[in-house]
């Protein structure tokens, strides 16, 4: 009974330690700590664990339509008998790809693809995809603006005003705040530190100075820089399921042109939605939300999506296995016992 105990105590230490960490993923490990309600050393020992494991990891991460660095792109594929995984595992393969999951229902997989420019939509023919032999049928759907995405949701673990000091003042959706300004030029220096902390969210402004050859001081204002811009945020990768949500969805909407900001605006501001955009084509909403359990999809669809202004039609695909978020290839399902607290 008290290895039961220690386990469930343990898995909800961690899921306290990750949700802060969700927050701001650059918060210092006193106040990761404080809001996690165990001490530092303890923090430090489990995020090891949970970052060796594959389970979490913190990243920087650079927006590509506020920077001109690209567009996003989703796109839906109707795959050969048998050949989901196949397809969604070549698609996860391409340096372009940003996200990939292999779905349950009207669509088989989905990709968003970062493309140089609108005009590149044109080359995502099934020709010139990957698994082009298994490819059915596809759909692209380009990102016209986000509403919430994943760097801003707020997994639930801390209450609310422990959320308010660890994201600091504004703590507003970041796609809200920069979504219609024009792009930002990054140089070389913006470009370099991007990338590192693209491997390491963490990394120190020492770590940093020496990689990118510049002072510590200059660093730090250049993450200032960035951040405040709108260029880059910091993401604390860890699936869904460490939270305890067993259940994740992509929704499909086609809502009237008069209601969409009404409804992409209502729907984002429910604690489930990890993702929506607006997009081009005949679903002008696309979201990715979470639920703690099967039984809640129901009501979700009747009660949330139901409730929508202008909703005309809802399409829901299940995904069954999720191989790339935030360019990064997601763990494998199977982890080793993390040790007791």
């Amino acid at each position: 009974m008290d290895l039961v105990q220690n386990d469930v105590k343990g898995r909800e230490l961690d899921r306290r330690i990750a949700g802060a960490l969700q927050l701001n993923g650059r918060a210092s490990w006193g106040a990761i700590a404080k809001h996690a309600c165990t001490s530092e050393s303890t923090v430090l020992r489990r995020v090891a664990q949970l970052t060796e494991s594959g389970q979490l990891r913190v990243i920087g991460v650079l927006d590509v339509l506020r920077c001109g660095l690209g567009v996003p792109v989703l796109v839906r594929a109707r795959c050969a008998p048998s050949t989901a995984n196949e397809v969604a595992a070549a698609l996860a393969a391409r340096p372009d790809t940003r996200y990939v999951s292999v779905l349950a229902g009207s669509a088989d997989c989905v990709a968003e693809v970062v493309l140089p420019s609108y005009e590149d939509v044109a080359g995502l023919r099934l020709d010139t995809l990957p698994g082009a032999g298994a490819l059915r049928e596809t759909e692209t759907f380009a990102v016209m603006r986000t509403f919430i995405s994943n760097h801003d949701w707020n997994s639930g673990e801390l209450d609310d005003a422990a959320a308010r000091e660890l994201r600091g003042g504004d703590a507003r959706p970041f796609e809200e705040q920069h979504w219609e300004s024009p792009p930002e030029k990054l140089d070389e220096l913006d470009l370099a530190i991007s990338a590192a902390l693209g491997e390491d969210g963490r990394m120190s402004f020492k770590d940093l100075s020496r990689q990118v050859g510049s002072s510590e001081s200059t660093v730090a204002r250049r993450i200032d820089s960035l951040v405040r811009r709108g260029c880059l945020r910091f993401r604390t990768l860890a699936e869904p399921a460490l939270f305890g949500y067993a259940l994740e969805f992509m929704l499909w909407l086609s809502v009237l042109p008069s209601e969409l900001d009404r409804a992409g605006q209502q729907l984002a501001a429910h604690p489930a939605t990890k993702y929506l955009s607006a997009t081009t084509g005949r679903f002008n909403l696309a979201g990715q939300i979470v639920l703690r359990h099967y039984g809640e999809l129901y009501r979700h669809t009747t009660d949330v999506v139901g409730a929508l202004p202008g909703l005309q039609a809802a399409d829901i695909t299940l995904q069954v296995a999720t191989l790339k978020r935030a360019w990064v290839s997601t763990p494998a399902t199977s982890r080793p016992a993390l040790e007791d607290v």
